[in-house]
C-alpha cells in the first residue's frame, strides 16, 4: 500500500473532489454532508455503476434529494479506479479490485461504519467488499452496518457462472482496434439515448439532456474504455448464491415496478419474482417495489430516497 493522501480542491460544503492514494492510483471521491446532520446517522457509502460515461456523478441527483428532503447521514461517493476523476490504468477490472479499493477507502477516509449502497450489476464489488474486510480482520466486516440493493441483475443472471474463457476471449475482443471504435460509437449520443431508452429508463422522457450531457462527458476520456469493456467482458459473472445467502447484515433490496434484464437469463423474471428470489435467499432482507425500471436513483429519485431513508435511519437508531 502507498502513503495516503488527500488533497481538496475546493470547500467540503460545496461537495469537491478529494483524492486519496491507493495503489500508486489517484482516486478521486466527495462527501456530501446534510443541512442538519445528527451524530447518530450512520453515513452511506455510495457504489456507482459502470457504463460508458458513468461515474459517482450518477449519484448526484440522489444526493441533492437526500438534503432536500432533511435527510440527516452523510454520503461518501467515490469515483471507482477507471472512472470519472480516478485513474484509469488500462488494467482488466474484476469485482476484487473495486472491492479492495473501496475497502482501503473504508479504512482509511470514512473509518466508521457505513450503509453500502449499491447499483445494479456491481453487488458483486459490494460482495467482495464484505468478504474481504472478514477475511483480514473480523472487525473490518463491522465497518459495514447494512446494504442497499438498487435494481440488482436478474437471480437467474447473479447466480450463474460464466466461463472464464469467454471472458477472455470478449476481452481480448474488445481490448483492440475494434473496441476503440466500438468506443467512440458508443459514446455518442444517439447511442447512448437508444441505449438508454431500450434497457434502462422507463420513460422515454426520463432520458434528458442531463442524463445524456453527463454520459458523453464522462466518456471523453477514451481511457474509460476500459472499465467499461472490463464489464462487457464479464469478469463480474459468476455464482454469487452463496455469497447472498451469508450476509448478516440487513439489507434492503429495491427493484423498480418495470425492471427488466438486459441479459437472456433474465429476460422471462418479472420483478416480484427477482424481488421474492432475492428475499428468500437473504438472511435479513426486505424489499420494496418502486416507479421505474432499472436505473431507480438517477430516474426515480424522490421514490427512491423515500423508499431507503426509513432502513437507513432505523438502523441508525441507538442500541
Amino acid at each position: 500500500m502507498q502513503p495516503f493522501a488527500v488533497t481538496n480542491t475546493t470547500d467540503l460544503t460545496a461537495s469537491p473532489s478529494q483524492f486519496y492514494t491507493w495503489q500508486n492510483y489517484r482516486c478521486a471521491y466527495e462527501v456530501h454532508q446534510p443541512t442538519n446532520p445528527t451524530s447518530e446517522s450512520i453515513p452511506l457509502l455510495l457504489i456507482h455503476p459502470i457504463g460508458v460515461g458513468l461515474s459517482r456523478q450518477f449519484w448526484w441527483r440522489f444526493c441533492r434529494e437526500s438534503d432536500n428532503t432533511g435527510q440527516h447521514y452523510s454520503i461518501y461517493n467515490p469515483d471507482l479506479l477507471g472512472c470519472g476523476a480516478s485513474d484509469m490504468p488500462h488494467v482488466a477490472y474484476t469485482p476484487n479490485d473495486w472491492a479492495e479499493q473501496l475497502q482501503y477507502f473504508l479504512q482509511i477516509v470514512v473509518q466508521k461504519p457505513v450503509v453500502v449502497v449499491v447499483q445494479g450489476a456491481l453487488l458483486p464489488v459490494a460482495l467482495a467488499l464484505l468478504a474481504a474486510g472478514i477475511a483480514l480482520v473480523q472487525k473490518e466486516s463491522n465497518l459495514i452496518a447494512g446494504l442497499v440493493l438498487s435494481g440488482p441483475p436478474a437471480w437467474p443472471l447473479i447466480t450463474k457462472n460464466s466461463p472464464e474463457w469467454r471472458q477472455r476471449v470478449v476481452w481480448n475482443l474488445l481490448d483492440s482496434p475494434f473496441g476503440s471504435a466500438f468506443y467512440r460509437y458508443a459514446r455518442t449520443p444517439n447511442f447512448l439515448r437508444s441505449f438508454s431508452t431500450r434497457q434502462l429508463f422507463a420513460s422515454d422522457h426520463a432520458v434528458d439532456a442531463e442524463w445524456l450531457n453527463t454520459l458523453v462527458a464522462g466518456a471523453e476520456n477514451p481511457a474509460s474504455r476500459h472499465a467499461v469493456f472490463s464489464f462487457l467482458a464479464g469478469f463480474w459473472r459468476h455464482d454469487y448464491g452463496n455469497a447472498i445467502a451469508s450476509i448478516q447484515q440487513p439489507t434492503l433490496v429495491v427493484v423498480g415496478e418495470t425492471a427488466s434484464s438486459i441479459s437472456q437469463e433474465g429476460k422471462k423474471e418479472t420483478p416480484d419474482e427477482r424481488l421474492a428470489d432475492y428475499l428468500a435467499c437473504l438472511p435479513q432482507g426486505r424489499g420494496i417495489k418502486i416507479t421505474g425500471r432499472n436505473v431507480l436513483p438517477y430516474e426515480s429519485t424522490a421514490e427512491f430516497v423515500a423508499a431507503i431513508a426509513p432502513f437507513i435511519n432505523e438502523l441508525s437508531l441507538p442500541d
